[in-house]
Order: structure tokens, then sequence, then C-alpha cells
């Protein structure tokens, strides 16, 4: 299992189609991470001054129909996905909480009840 970070509205903006961040074109890959604690480090050092909810879509490395390459010594923890994301391939979609001086986690999205 691998995760991606990503906004609420930037995932469910056209959920009929697979998922082609930004970094896809301008670095020609989908940035991940190999485990939920390093996505959870990631969030809290690079998302957060993102507003709203934040994502981390939790996905079948097997499943995924592009290539996925961990490349170099920090390929391991930050696996590069080389084309969209189909969304076949998601296991879980989960919601990163965020609380000022409390460490990340993640909770089932979208909520029940």
């Amino acid at each position: 299992m691998i995760f991606h970070l990503v906004p609420l509205a930037d995932w469910t903006a056209a959920p009929d189609l697979p998922y082609t961040p930004p970094s896809l074109d301008s670095e020609g890959f989908v940035h991940c991470s190999a485990d939920r604690e390093t996505a959870l480090a990631i969030a809290g050092s690079h998302y957060g001054g993102v507003r709203g909810t934040l994502l981390a879509v939790e996905l079948d490395e097997l499943a995924l129909t592009a290539e996925v390459r961990r490349e170099g010594e920090s390929g391991a923890r930050y696996p590069h996905v080389h084309g969209p994301l189909n969304r076949d391939a998601v296991i879980r979609v989960w919601e990163v909480v965020r609380a000022p001086g409390a460490p990340e986690g993640l909770i089932p999205w979208p909520p029940e009840g």
C-alpha cells in the first residue's frame, strides 16, 4: 500500500476520471508515501498551510495502471507514480486530522453519520 495526500476539493473535482495532480505535468510523476507514518509526516511538514480537508488516499500499488518507481535512497519512503491514479486502485480514503500542537492522525472519510 502507498498513500497520496490531496486536498478534498482536488480529489472530488472530477470523480469519474483518473486523478491527475499538477505534479504529473510539472515533474512527470505523482508524489506518494510508502506508509501512514511517512504520509503523516509529509502532511505536517508540507500541508500545514493548506486550508480545508486534507485526504490521504490509500492505494493498492499492484492495482495501479501507471508504473511505480522507488528511486534513490528516499525511494523506499517516497514512491513515485508515473501516470494518473486510477480510482479503482483506491483501497481507502482517510481524512488527515490536523490540530495545533497535536500529532496528525487519520480517520475514515467520508465520516459516517
